[in-house]
């Protein structure tokens, strides 16, 4: 059975998610302390603009009273703004509404203004924060951008922009061919990690980065990576492999020798017609039926509850694929469904379209999409039994996703 509305802090999660903030002097000033946004605020045409800028920036992250961590998403638009200053606290007040909600925001840490022994920014060193998450991520160039089919179409994921190859992958030292990252590059990182380990409260570490379109040497990369981490964190954080689908070779690897205490492997959407149009590179490289095996021997070596897999959720609303929203959540919840039966946990990060930001309607329906998906996810979960380990991620650190909101609810 599924339940019929979203707990109050997860709703209201939901909400800023979909409304955003616009732009005020205490959004502004908030952005000299608070963890830097990669998306600066952009000004609309009409909009008041105190700063006489085209853009300015904002912070990343807020966190309401209850600790639930929320994406700042900017929008001139919305009806949401942030009052107050940094000595006597922030607080988001909605047009109409007199109340005034307690929040904060992440603050920036002091290791990002930092130097690596050999003189390199540690803020481009490969490690950023979710709040008590820490993201690793010292190759970001995405294979799949760079391959292409008959036609000459390139075989990345249809959603995906952030993978190409581009500055970040230089001054990271990657190169297009080559598996293994420069020891360079893990040595950079290894120091900023040490130094967020130190300033910081973390309690998950997470491993990223782009896809290769040999799974083996994909392996070889994370191993590699994971050996890097542990030299600094010895056990003492739960550290999370986020790639694609490994082999089981690479697998008993990375759990024989105790390198992760959990894996993620980002399938990104449920059926094999939509994996096969949405993620081209990763079906025709690897396999939906692989990927799904690939899963199945992660739990067999993990265990249930160690083993998840990352869905991109919306992306089945874009027209070509014709599927309405009731449609596409009713397909997507019968994936959780059956991953759960495998399980295998997923967890839904929301699309948002460059082109659908500004039509109420699209918007309309991706938010009841993503609310009815959220919610029988959350149903397919307690159907199996299964719970996400907070070892592997929490609502302190789940910015864009609700599952930890709505399970916590549900516990208290």
């Amino acid at each position: 059975m599924i339940p019929d509305t979203l707990p109050p802090s997860a709703a209201r999660k939901l909400e800023l998610m979909f409304d955003g903030v616009r732009y005020s002097p205490a959004l502004g000033a908030a952005a000299d302390h608070a963890y830097p946004n990669y998306y600066p605020y952009r000004f609309q045409p009409a909009e008041p603009n105190p700063t006489g800028a085209a853009k300015a920036p904002i912070p990343y992250l807020m966190t309401l009273a209850d600790d639930t961590l929320v994406r700042v998403k900017g929008s001139g638009g919305s009806p949401w703004q942030v009052l107050g200053d940094r000595h006597t606290g922030y607080g988001l007040a909605r047009d109409g509404d007199d109340t005034v909600t307690p929040i904060a925001f992440e603050p920036r840490p002091r290791w990002m203004d930092g130097f690596t022994a050999d003189g390199f920014p540690m803020a481009r060193a490969g490690v950023s924060l979710h709040g008590d998450m820490a993201i690793i991520n010292v190759a970001p160039g995405c294979e799949y951008f760079l391959a292409r089919d008959e036609d000459g179409n390139a075989l990345r994921c249809t959603f995906c922009a952030y993978g190409a190859p581009d500055e970040r992958t230089a001054h990271l030292g990657q190169v297009a061919g080559r598996t293994l990252v420069e020891p360079r590059t893990h040595e950079r990182m290894q120091e900023a990690l040490a130094a967020a380990l130190a300033e910081t409260t973390i309690r998950h570490i997470y491993l990223v980065g782009g896809s290769l379109p040999d799974w083996r040497e994909e392996g070889r990369r994370f191993i590699d990576l994971a050996r890097a981490v542990q030299k600094v964190v010895g056990g003492r954080v739960p550290v999370t492999c986020g790639s694609g689908a490994l082999p089981p070779e690479a697998q008993e690897v990375l759990h024989g020798e105790g390198l992760v205490d959990a894996v993620c492997f980002n399938l990104e959407v449920w059926s094999r017609e939509l994996f096969e149009r949405v993620c081209p590179g990763k079906a025709r490289f690897v396999g939906y039926e692989t990927w799904l095996r690939s899963l199945e021997h992660a739990v067999a070596l993990w265990g249930r509850e160690r083993v998840y897999t990352a869905m991109v959720a919306g992306v089945e609303l874009e027209p070509e694929h014709g599927l309405g929203w009731e449609e596409a959540a009713e397909l997507a919840v019968a994936g959780a469904r059956d991953l759960c039966g495998r399980g295998v946990l997923p967890i839904y990060s929301l699309y948002w379209p460059v082109g659908g930001r500004d039509h109420p309607a699209y918007l309309e329906r991706l938010r009841g999409y993503f609310e009815r998906l959220t919610l029988g996810a959350a149903a397919a979960r307690r159907e199996a039994g299964l719970a996400f380990w907070e070892g592997f991620v929490c609502h302190r650190c789940a910015y864009m996703q609700l599952e930890c909101d709505v399970d916590r609810a549900a516990a208290d």
